[in-house]
């Protein structure tokens, strides 16, 4: 380590695509660790995989790279950061609407934990049009989201797809 500090790289990450995965790989080059935290309880969302789930789906593609790790939280993200010593945030930028929410995001981050420093980063172009709502819809109707997702994610969604549609036969839907 040559001391670099650990960063959080927080996201609900339902599915977890190659914009996000981007993101996280850059970030890692400027820390010794990376940690990818997907919040566990987000309020606003209703999620298509447990938090368990996105864990998992996330760790098995960062298994290969040292210096990032996955984990879940459902606290304050700022106090998350600081139990586990991170000294940044890393935030990706896609679109310019990203940059007045991550803006006013970053800023509250500042008065909460005034020690912890806000990075964002701007996706990649070919990860500029990727969102999670996107590809959640694409793959509920039957799409290929093959351009979006590594195919585990992709078996993953279609696979939770056809498990509810089950459901909703059984239940007469």
């Amino acid at each position: 380590m040559d001391g670099r500090g650990t960063a959080l790289y927080a996201a609900s990450l339902d599915p977890i695509h190659y914009g996000h995965i981007n993101i996280a790989l850059r970030a890692s080059r400027f820390f010794d660790h990376l940690i990818v935290a997907i919040y566990a309880n987000p309020q606003s969302k209703q999620m298509l995989f447990a938090v368990e789930e996105r864990v998992a789906l996330a760790a098995e593609l960062f298994q290969k790279y040292p210096a990032i790790s996955v984990a879940s939280y459902s606290m304050l993200t700022v106090e998350y950061a600081k139990s586990v010593g991170a000294i940044a945030l890393v935030r990706g930028l896609r679109v310019f609407g990203d940059f007045e929410f991550e803006f006013r995001m970053g800023m509250a981050n500042k008065k909460l934990a005034p020690e912890l420093e806000t990075i964002a980063i701007m996706s990649d172009e070919p990860y500029m049009h990727i969102s999670s709502s996107t590809i959640r819809e694409i793959a509920q109707l039957g799409g290929d989201v093959s351009s979006m997702v590594p195919p585990s994610i992709a078996n993953a969604l279609h696979e939770k797809y056809r498990q509810h549609k089950s459901i909703a036969l059984c239940q007469g839907g």
